[in-house]
């Protein structure tokens, strides 16, 4: 072997180990870079939680309003100038013709069954309520009541 291909075997060897340094990260360029996914976790991720519990918020109200509708529907219906006391919203989704597709209609974004409440405290006749996220009565943020009309 002469010195002019020792010379060339070291150059590719030289050429061969830089381009590996280069394909690999340092220890420094991966902790920065999960540094900055942490702190942007930790900026947006509170702020999509808050988006996803006001559009189940507001999710709950459209739903309690269109219950609403078709339990004033089904008296009309029936010729029922009152909502009887013993009524169920389970009723809704039975018969030939129901006025609703399905029970899952009657479930509120939490995956609760929605309540009625007769006679009402905000509307005259009868009040659909959603506990919100906790399912108990009463709370605030995501954990508020939702009953039909009311703001």
């Amino acid at each position: 072997m002469s010195a002019n291909q020792k010379f060339s075997f070291s150059q590719r060897h030289r050429k061969l180990s830089s381009k590996s340094n280069r394909r690999a990260f340092s220890l420094i360029e991966v902790i920065v870079a999960v540094t900055i996914v942490a702190i942007m976790a930790a900026i947006f991720v509170p702020r999509l939680t808050k988006l996803i519990g006001s559009a189940k918020d507001k999710r709950a109200k459209t739903e309690a309003a269109a219950l609403a509708t078709q339990v004033r529907l089904y008296m009309t219906e029936a010729g029922l100038s009152r909502c009887p006391e013993d009524f169920e919203l389970d009723i809704l989704a039975e018969g030939d013709d129901p006025y609703l597709d399905n029970k899952k209609a009657l479930l509120d974004p939490w995956g609760r069954p929605y309540i009625i409440i007769i006679p009402g405290e905000i509307n005259k006749d009868f009040d659909l309520v959603s506990y919100g996220a906790d399912g108990q009565p009463g709370g605030e943020g995501e954990d508020k009541d939702i009953v039909n009309g009311q703001e």
